[in-house]
């Protein structure tokens, strides 16, 4: 369907200067070529569909009608970047009576199931909690729902299992915390006892919101503590929307890695709170930062510290609004391409030897220096060598994929 435009001429150029930059600084640009190439990013069932804020949800023409349909469009972002193999489910949202069907489905088109993604959070009896909601009743019928999603995973086959909570409180003497804390346990701990050897429970949290005084999973090291007790195949998911304004996720990153406990990645943006902005479109340094410390530590010399960089999974959560929905998600997974590829320009025997003569500015210098770079010819080079589109967006908006998807029309599959 999308023919490939051809520049290799240009490209050619641009790429040699920049190799000659490269090769100055001592980096490899064939090995950084490599990992740029094995750059696997998941994207969301739910980022194809109509889905928005509290507020309004604009309905777009074209939306998919069903799960089916959301595959579909996902495999036209695979094909354009050659970066987004795998698409994430939500349930009930990409409920089906036959999840091999689902399964053949998506491997037709290239495509594998991820995560599968539990919903605690839509439904009458979980206005005050799901899982730790002091009504025993709603708290099994909860823990029913992850162990529902259990078995899909092994339909599906499945690796991961993302949980996100909303429960929590806005007043206080709404809730009484301690025994929340320890019935969210409880219904994990059923529900880590139910995955297969293979499968990784990957625990999300946040700062706030919907909840307002408390939230059960709050922040990164009440998961990281109950991802401890569950045991070796639970670990934490870092949303980077998730974090109050100042938050160091760069650090937060740094400190799991070196626990051997993260995880994964919901990619998107912020501004103030969980704005699910397109990833990188606010602050790209903060991106970029990411990147840095999980290529360090891909580095190290502890193996098990390798193996948790090795096994991170890349994956974006946002729910486009105002954007047209495919568009959005080429965005989303090219801006994280970038910032990836910055990082991987990161001489970091450079850095480490400003570091050992106490060279502030020089280390800071070492960092930074690489994020200005534009490494749009060495982008431009890998997907040539890919037989990918150069400029995959404009392949895109010219390819008549969009016009073909409008018979749709609009309200299609919902929240």
């Amino acid at each position: 369907m999308f023919e490939i435009e051809r520049v290799l001429t240009v490209t050619d150029r641009a790429y040699a200067l920049f190799e000659e930059q490269q090769q100055a600084r001592g980096i490899n640009l064939e090995q950084v070529k490599q990992q740029l190439k094995a750059l696997k990013i998941e994207t969301p069932s739910w980022g194809y569909g109509d889905s928005g804020t509290r507020f309004k949800t604009f309905q777009k023409v074209g939306v998919p009608r069903n799960p089916f349909e959301k595959f579909d469009d996902a495999a036209q972002v695979h094909k354009l970047t050659g970066l987004a193999p795998s698409v994430a489910i939500h349930i009930p949202w990409d409920k089906v009576e036959d999840y091999g069907k689902l399964r053949g489905h998506a491997e037709s088109l290239g495509l594998a199931i991820g995560a599968v993604n539990p919903n605690l959070f839509q439904e009458e009896d979980y206005m005050l909690g799901s899982v730790t909601n002091a009504n025993a009743a709603i708290r099994r019928k909860a823990t029913d729902h992850l162990l529902e999603c259990v078995d899909i995973a092994k339909e599906t086959g499945s690796k991961d299992i993302s949980l996100w909570f909303a429960d929590g409180t806005n007043y206080p003497g709404q809730g009484d915390i301690r025994s929340r804390k320890r019935w969210m346990q409880e219904a994990l701990t059923e529900m880590y006892n139910a995955m297969t050897p293979q499968m990784r429970m990957l625990i999300e949290y946040k700062c706030f919101e919907p909840a307002f005084y408390h939230t059960d999973l709050a922040d990164w090291g009440m998961a990281f503590n109950l991802a401890q007790k569950l045991g070796p195949q639970a670990e934490v998911l870092v949303d980077t929307g998730h974090h109050l304004p100042g938050a160091n996720i760069e650090h937060i990153v740094a400190y799991l890695i070196d626990e051997q406990r993260l995880g994964g990645f919901h990619f998107n943006s912020r501004k103030y709170a969980d704005d699910d902005l397109i990833v990188g479109s606010i602050n790209p340094y903060e991106l970029y930062l990411i990147f840095y410390q999980i290529l360090l530590a891909g580095k190290d010399s502890d193996a098990g510290v390798r193996n948790t960089v090795n096994n991170i999974a890349y994956m974006i959560d946002q729910s486009h609004n105002i954007e047209q929905k495919i568009p959005a998600m080429l965005r989303s997974v090219l801006n994280v391409q970038t910032q990836f590829a910055k990082a991987l320009l990161i001489n970091h025997e450079e850095v480490a030897e400003a570091q050992a003569q106490g060279d502030v500015l020089g280390a800071e210098d070492a960092v930074r220096r690489a994020f200005e770079f534009d490494v749009t010819p060495l982008l431009h080079a890998i997907r040539e060598e890919q037989g990918l589109p150069v400029d995959p967006m404009k392949t895109y908006l010219t390819s008549g994929y969009a016009k073909e998807i409008a018979v749709r029309g609009k309200g299609g599959a919902s929240w």
